[in-house]
């Protein structure tokens, strides 16, 4: 059974920094691409960032390049999202997901190209 679990969330003033962690469990962590996403109160969720099986490459969506970062480690089953320069409209639920292929990310955009969700973590920034 493959369990997804964010951690990390809190509130921040804006301009600040959060470190979110998931952790995986119940599949082989390094042969898939992993994703972070986000639901605001009132909208759709969105993507935030992904990353590769291998960590080579990264993608983010345009609001958060250059403030965010998004790791991995492997050997430890977890991805990362660090979140820096804070601002009052990143506030939303976080989750990370596991894409739905091994060594294969797609279009990582969509929701539908990962099968694993976790239950979220609560980011709110503060004017």
């Amino acid at each position: 059974q493959v369990q997804l679990v964010e951690s990390g969330g809190g509130l921040v003033q804006a301009g600040g920094s959060l470190r979110l962690s998931c952790a995986a469990s119940g599949r082989t962590f390094s042969r898939y691409g992993m994703g972070w996403f986000r639901q605001a109160p009132g909208k759709d969720r969105e993507f935030v960032a992904a990353i590769t099986w291998s960590g080579s490459s990264t993608y983010y969506h345009d609001s958060v390049k250059g403030r965010f970062t998004i790791s991995r480690d492997n050997a430890k089953n977890t991805v990362y999202l660090q979140m820096n320069s804070l601002k009052p409209e990143d506030t939303a639920v976080y989750y990370c997901a596991s894409n739905q292929n091994t060594y294969y990310i797609g279009n990582v955009y969509l929701r539908d190209e990962y099968d694993y969700w976790g239950q979220g973590t609560q980011v709110t920034v503060n004017s």
